[in-house]
C-alpha cells in the first residue's frame, strides 16, 4: 500500500507540474502575441516614416532644381562683399 500511495503522490505532483507549465505556456503565448502586435505597429510606423522621407526628398530635389533654374536665369551671383560699380565707371573704354 505504501508504494501505491507514493505512486499516487508522484502522479499528483506531476499533474500539478504539468498544469503549472500549461498555465505558463498560455501566459508566454499571450505575452508573445502582445510583442508581435507591438512589432507590427512599429513596422507600420517605420513604413509611414520611410514614405514621408521619400516624399520630403522628392520635394527637396524639386526645390533644388527650381533654385538652380532661377540662378541660371538670373546669371552668375554677385559677391555681397564686392561693391557695385556705377554704370559710368564700368564703361570707361
Amino acid at each position: 500500500m505504501d508504494a501505491c500511495d507514493q505512486t499516487h503522490s508522484e502522479g499528483m505532483s506531476l499533474r500539478t507540474t504539468v498544469m503549472a507549465q500549461q498555465s505558463e505556456i498560455v501566459e508566454l503565448r499571450a505575452a508573445d502575441q502582445r510583442r508581435q502586435t507591438v512589432i507590427s505597429e512599429l513596422l507600420k510606423a517605420d513604413y509611414r516614416r520611410q514614405r514621408q522621407l521619400v516624399e520630403t526628398l522628392k520635394i527637396v530635389k524639386s526645390l533644388k532644381a527650381q533654385m538652380t533654374e532661377l540662378q541660371r536665369q538670373q546669371g552668375p551671383a554677385k559677391d555681397p562683399a564686392e561693391p557695385e560699380l556705377p554704370e559710368e565707371a564700368g564703361s570707361s573704354s
